[in-house]
């Protein structure tokens, strides 16, 4: 590949010279494009490599009452990279994640900052099994699946990675502060900027919290504007 584009940088520096900046600037569109094509099915094919290799995961009790190994779903080539703290119920029965009542007010915030679920986003959860009775996750079971979700986000690369809820934000900062206050400020995980706030169940119990949330999702629409 890197023999390739050296090839196709020689021949669009030619180009410019033979025939301007204007035949450059669409030729040089092409193979961006192009490039960025080959980059996103390389990471979908290393996601699914990925998944293949741990979707059988027995690390912990999870392995055996789970109905499905919640994997995480959305765009490889994502800019914005979303964490939630476990599958629930409806989510271990269809395999996907946020696919209940919490995840449909995810999708119309989403909706709402111009993105969806396949385009720009992906979605996952720190947890890639459900807990019984969707108790709160144990720290054994974190500490063994957060080496997959880490894994994700190393292979995706996203500008933004925001943590859904206290239990994700927790996980990924490694602090014992309330939501209010993680949601407060700008942080770094593995070289990407993190932000934190509010689970969309949350959001269902409490509907006077949805305008604190809408405040943090517009920062993060302007972000990945920038």
């Amino acid at each position: 590949m890197m023999h390739s584009k050296s090839k196709i940088n020689s021949y669009l520096n030619q180009q410019q010279k033979l025939f301007g900046n204007e035949l450059y600037l669409q030729l040089s569109t092409v193979y961006t494009n192009k490039l960025n094509e080959h980059t996103q099915t390389e990471t979908a094919n290393k996601l699914e490599k990925f998944y293949k290799s741990i979707y059988l995961c027995q690390n912990c009790k999870l392995g055996k009452t789970r109905k499905n190994f919640v994997f995480g779903s959305g765009d490889s080539n994502a800019d914005l990279f979303l964490v939630g703290e476990a599958p629930g119920k409806t989510e271990d029965l269809i395999g996907q994640p946020f696919v209940g009542e919490a995840g449909q007010l995810l999708n119309k915030i989403l909706s709402a900052i111009g993105k969806n679920r396949d385009n720009g986003v992906f979605i996952t959860n720190v947890l890639k099994c459900r807990p019984p009775n969707n108790r709160t996750p144990l720290s054994s079971e974190i500490s063994e699946c957060q080496p997959y979700l880490i894994k994700q986000i190393k292979l995706i690369q996203p500008k933004l990675i925001v943590a859904l809820g206290r239990i994700a934000g927790k996980t990924l900062l490694k602090k014992e502060l309330t939501l209010n206050e993680m949601r407060k400020s700008k942080y770094n995980f593995f070289g990407i900027p993190l932000r934190i706030t509010y689970h969309p169940s949350a959001l269902l119990r409490n509907p006077d919290l949805k305008r604190i949330a809408w405040d943090d999702f517009k920062w993060v629409k302007n972000y990945l504007e920038k």
